[in-house]
């Protein structure tokens, strides 16, 4: 029996679910995900997840809790999305180079009462060649990643170090969930 549904058609959230063996169901929920005008990277992560577990308990009549997750790649006060095309994929890409930027990933639980959290980590990336930076491209992993890499994957090659939470960098900070998931009663190593 699944003890949640997880709002959210990522693969790696799904498996870190999976990883602390947390069961469950998955729906998936369309929202508009543009940032809103001079929104702050906190506000848009933690309005998206809210947003996309309103969404799920509109579309989807169910009595489990509702886990929602956005996470989004900040360099600055720039908020990098998932690349639409190579060329702002490499852009991105350059940008990170060199540079340690932030990780904002938001969680929101909607069951009895709606809980929140929010995992911000530090990533610093090793200067990248133009070579490494297409290769990587190529690999085709950057297309469907916030700020263009993957920590869990290729993309692991080019981080120096990070400072907060792999799992939170990946999609869902598994400390924080599992901290909304006990509030709501589901215990996990139980």
């Amino acid at each position: 029996m699944p003890k949640i549904i997880l709002a959210s058609a990522s693969p790696r959230r799904q498996e870190l679910l999976n990883q602390i063996n947390v069961r469950h169901l998955v729906q998936i929920v369309d929202i508009d995900e543009t940032p809103l005008f001079n929104e702050s990277p906190t506000d848009y992560v933690q309005r998206l997840a809210a947003e996309k577990a309103a969404a799920c308990v509109q579309q989807f009549n169910s009595q489990l809790p509702i886990l929602a997750a956005d996470t989004t790649v900040v360099l600055g006060d720039h908020i990098m999305g998932k690349p639409q095309n190579q060329n702002e994929a490499l852009a991105m890409l350059r940008q990170l180079s060199g540079n340690t930027h932030q990780v904002f990933t938001a969680i929101a639980l909607f069951g009895r009462i709606h809980h929140h959290a929010l995992s911000v980590t530090e990533v610093t990336f090793k200067p990248l060649s133009e070579a490494e930076i297409l290769a990587y491209w190529h690999s085709g992993e950057p297309l469907d990643k916030a700020g263009s890499y993957a920590i869990q994957g290729v993309g692991s090659l080019f981080i120096e170090r990070i400072n907060g939470s792999f799992s939170g960098v990946m999609g869902l900070p598994l400390f924080e969930t599992a901290q909304l998931l006990a509030r709501e009663g589901i215990e996990l190593l139980a």
